[in-house]
């Protein structure tokens, strides 16, 4: 057995740095909490105001399904303020019976992420 007890940080990985800070913190709304270089490397993290998981934005590719889940508490809302900000979201939000309502929707670099209402 590890003594592994949580998740710290997950990557995203994005072809320009700033257009992703600028889509995760000015669109989405999540907060900076760090920017640094690290050797020639700059590190970015962002998260949801109060989330103990923040998202590292490093230099890579881009498009990929990245597997995250964000949570929300209204996903219609969410829905539609995303849509009207021009994001790249489904076109519907997915309403199976016992599970959340929950729409996919693709940062500027297309990387795939879910938005869950719990």
């Amino acid at each position: 057995m590890t003594h592994i007890n949580g998740i710290a940080t997950v990557a995203i990985p994005v072809t320009d740095q700033e257009r992703a800070l600028e889509f995760y913190a000015g669109t989405l709304g999540f907060e900076k909490r760090r920017d640094t270089t690290l050797g020639d490397m700059r590190w970015i993290e962002v998260a949801p105001a109060g989330s103990p998981v923040s998202v590292a934005l490093v230099t890579g590719t881009g498009g990929i399904d990245t597997g995250i889940r964000f949570t929300t508490a209204d996903a219609d809302a969410d829905h539609q303020k995303l849509r009207s900000a021009g994001v790249d979201v489904d076109a519907e939000i997915l309403r199976w019976q016992g599970v959340p309502p929950m729409f996919t929707f693709r940062d500027p670099d297309g990387n795939r992420l879910v938005l869950v209402e719990l």
